[in-house]
């Protein structure tokens, strides 16, 4: 029998709308359905006080991918919005990235000489020579005194784990620069939608049909008898029922307010990077669309979200996997089992239990329908 779908996508997050809005273009026949009662995923936006407000944390797209960017830009106009957070510690306000702005605060010099000499001198008294975890990684990169007020703190309240727990590689790509450039994405590209995420999710489906607070896992045999193929986004080892056991995530709480103020704290995101601080971040939502052109003062109300990370537990949602080596091992052995089912394919954040950045997702989503549309794109 013919069934009524070429394809089922499990999913309406931005891998799961961008599969779903190549495969339409391609006039394959498409059903997106969504768990939750919108799309958009952890991109979701909505408007309080006149304000977009990034309802599960800050989404600011940037990448040096240009197929990506004239993609997305595709079904959105993206402003000039530029990331430059600041580090909160006990009242003492630092640059972030790390900068001449930041070391000047912490140590006093002027030169980027003597920044790197003070990095160095630290490092060195260390006795660190091969990074062997997080925290060995952090000193090499910016010397003892920042990874302790900067770094130590926030990190073990975002992980929930001490930093010679988590793995050296978490912290890698850390900024680190020598010069003033506060912008924390050295990418070509950045900026954030216009009219937000939601908006911008919702052209990318127009013309698809999308099914709200649709539970896959709930009746996954009535769901399949629709469509030929599956395109799974949600957690992988959700999907086989957590047959060996359950893989750890990280999961955010987040307590969102609108405040009769104009101005909270004057920048889009401050961290918080003391341990006694319970929330790893406050974002004010309001600048992520004025300042840059406009005026979010004349607004009379801001919106601000803190944000309490927290270890995942089911029926929460899951935010960040936590890539150590136990849980690697895990989802290899996960990984196994997706590649024996013939008609599903794994993609996304959590079906791929890795951390992505959005436009990482997308060239991921990109670069899997266009093999799904040549016809050689297999579960994998």
């Amino acid at each position: 029998m013919s069934r009524a779908y070429d394809f089922l996508i499990v999913g309406a997050g931005l891998y799961g709308a961008t599969v779903a809005q190549r495969l339409h273009e391609a006039g394959k026949k498409v059903l997106v359905i969504e768990k939750r009662s919108h799309v958009a995923g952890n991109a979701y936006t909505r408007k309080m006080e006149g304000i977009q407000v990034h309802c599960h944390g800050a989404h600011i797209f940037h990448t040096d991918d240009t197929d990506v960017w004239e993609y997305v830009q595709r079904f959105a106009s993206f402003n000039r919005f530029t990331n430059s957070p600041v580090a909160n510690y006990h009242g003492e306000l630092y640059s972030l990235p790390f900068n001449m702005y930041t070391f000047n605060r912490m140590w006093g010099v002027v030169t980027p000489e003597e920044a790197a000499a003070k990095i160095e001198e630290q490092r060195k008294a260390a006795g660190i020579t091969e990074p062997r975890n997080l925290e060995e990684q952090a000193i090499s990169l910016v010397g003892t005194d920042i990874y302790e007020k900067l770094i130590r703190g926030y990190t073990q309240k975002q992980w929930g784990r001490p930093c010679t727990e988590l793995p050296a590689f978490i912290i890698r790509r850390l900024p680190v620069r020598l010069t003033f450039d506060n912008n924390y994405f050295n990418a070509r590209y950045q900026g954030i939608p216009e009219g937000g995420y939601t908006a911008m999710v919702e052209r990318m489906l127009s013309g698809i049909e999308v099914r709200l607070a649709a539970d896959y896992l709930a009746d996954r045999a009535g769901w399949n008898a629709l469509a030929d193929r599956v395109i799974y986004t949600g957690a992988i080892d959700a999907f086989f029922d957590d047959c060996l056991g359950s893989l750890a995530y990280r999961t955010v709480r987040f307590e969102t307010e609108a405040l009769d103020t104009p101005n909270f704290q004057g920048n889009a995101v401050v961290n918080y990077t003391d341990e006694e601080t319970p929330w790893t971040r406050i974002i004010e939502h309001k600048w992520f669309e004025f300042g840059r052109g406009g005026d979010g003062n004349e607004l009379p109300k801001t919106v601000i979200s803190r944000e309490f990370p927290a270890e995942w537990k089911p029926g929460d949602e899951p935010y960040y996997p936590v890539n150590d080596e136990k849980n690697g091992k895990l989802y290899q052995a996960y990984r196994a089992l997706a590649d024996r089912e013939t008609n599903v394919v794994f993609g996304g954040r959590l079906g791929e239990y890795r951390y992505y950045d959005m436009d990482q997702v997308i060239a991921s989503a990109l670069q899997k329908s266009g093999e799904l549309i040549a016809g050689s794109g297999k579960a994998e």
